[in-house]
């Protein structure tokens, strides 16, 4: 069995506060948890936004405060995230891509993929034809070897106003790629702030409470202009995986 944990949208930043919330402090009592409760865990994976404003200080700090993490993690990027700080200052994969944030890490149980959603400039996501040819060079070599796969932006509509206006832009090409794959078992996103799950073209999908700041729930024709964060704990995932069958326990922790 892979026992891991997932965490998401830490929006970290050495000094002050976001949206009303401290993420240095939600991250060291998230890593204390982990530390206290899952370390006989394999790995933590953090997909996106790891820091808020895509300085060195905050990545600096950052990787400072996630040396305390008794298991091994895995960086991923995300809209508020800067490719050449991620590489130059927190571990990343031998295998990484050499332009993109973008990587494969095999396990007893299967291949994850982590993928680089990133547009620069921009808060949408994109899949560009280069990491495309990546991920379905990687899926062909994989053959019947499971697939489990973690990216940033979510690639389909979630009946989330504000949020699906930044989705992954050329989400339906993805979806199309990966559906032809019976080897991709699961999608694990983050960006949405908000835990939820389904299933998109036959294949079952959940997102993740951020470490930081959450998002309201969903209120029709609201608009970025009524952002306000919910008044809720942050949370991570542990993830278990045995035979392609996946369990999610969503893990709140006092802030």
């Amino acid at each position: 069995m892979l026992n891991s944990i997932w965490m998401t949208d830490l929006h970290f930043v050495a000094q002050g506060l976001v949206h009303g919330v401290d993420p240095r402090k939600n991250l060291s009592t998230a890593i204390a948890h982990i530390n206290a409760h899952y370390a006989d865990h394999q790995f933590c994976i953090i997909s996106g936004d790891l820091v808020n404003q895509e300085t060195t200080e905050d990545y600096t700090a950052l990787e400072q405060q996630l040396k305390q993490l008794k298991i091994p993690y895995f960086p991923m990027i995300g809209n508020h995230d800067e490719r050449d700080l991620i590489r130059s200052l927190l571990p990343l994969p031998e295998n990484c891509m050499a332009e993109f944030i973008q990587y494969s890490i095999s396990t007893d149980e299967g291949l994850i993929l982590c993928l680089d959603t990133h547009k620069a400039g921009e808060v949408e996501g994109e899949l560009c034809n280069q990491r495309l040819e990546w991920l379905k060079n990687t899926l062909d070599a994989a053959q019947d070897t499971p697939v489990f796969i973690f990216m940033h932006h979510h690639p389909m509509e979630l009946g989330l106003p504000m949020l699906d206006s930044i989705k992954l832009q050329n989400g339906d090409e993805f979806l199309d790629l990966i559906a032809s794959y019976n080897s991709v078992k699961y999608l694990f996103m983050g960006h949405v702030h908000r835990a939820l799950s389904g299933t998109m073209r036959g294949i079952p999908f959940s997102t993740m409470s951020a470490i930081s700041f959450q998002a309201p729930a969903p209120v029709p024709n609201w608009t970025w202009d009524d952002f306000t964060a919910a008044d809720e704990a942050p949370a991570f995932g542990v993830v278990s995986i045995k035979n392609a069958d996946v369990n999610i326990k969503y893990t709140q922790f006092s802030q």
